[in-house]
């Protein structure tokens, strides 16, 4: 709980801090006008998300502020904007699995196998929430890149059975249905920092 209380925050932190950032890039500045643009958790941290990614492996935040008028094109700048968020856990899991060797390989004893363990805590929950957030249905990230490829006649058909979907894929997720999904994310991307590391080491 020690380990995994704060990197609950961090993922949830920084998942959001990129919606907001992309959109900001993209010439919406409503997320930092508000604040969201930040890693500070106070803005960012719904409880109930936050209990659900602590218990179960996945949860949420509160949704960063998007207006899509500012945006040039907005379709595609929701999509972008949407897939920001999956994009920066996935690549936070990579830093904290190469952040994993370097303490296995420098940081002897005690210490060094609290660091290792921490490290792994954040890569995990970070493929976590990045994969869960890719799933195309409304209101997780996927639905918005979706969106961006589908006919809009096919995305208001879509959106009748949203609610149906998502139920489908919490109860997967209940019962490890999409615990090999995340296990091989998770393996693929521990293994590139593991050659990455190697290179550097």
């Amino acid at each position: 709980m020690a380990l995994s209380l704060p990197a609950v925050v961090l993922c949830l932190s920084i998942h959001e801090a990129a919606h907001g950032g992309m959109a900001s890039a993209l010439g919406d500045r409503t997320a930092r006008d508000a604040g969201r643009v930040t890693l500070s958790p106070l803005a960012h941290i719904d409880p109930f998300g936050f209990l659900c990614l602590l218990l179960f492996g996945f949860g949420w935040a509160r949704p960063v502020p998007v207006n899509i008028s500012n945006f040039k094109n907005r379709r595609w700048g929701m999509a972008l904007t949407a897939i920001a968020g999956p994009l920066s856990n996935l690549l936070t899991a990579f830093v904290f699995f190469c952040l994993y060797i370097v303490a296995g390989t420098f940081i002897p004893g005690t210490f060094g196998y609290v660091v290792m363990r921490f490290c792994l805590v954040v890569a995990n929950m970070s493929v976590g929430l990045g994969v869960f957030n890719l799933i195309p249905v409304h209101p997780l990230d996927g639905s918005r890149v979706l969106d961006a490829f589908l006919p809009f006649s096919w995305s208001l058909k879509l959106q009748k059975y949203q609610s149906v979907i998502l139920l489908v894929f919490v109860v997967a997720l209940w019962f490890g249905w999409l615990d090999g999904l995340m296990a091989a994310v998770s393996n693929q991307i521990a293994g590139w920092a593991l050659r990455f590391m190697g290179i550097l080491l």
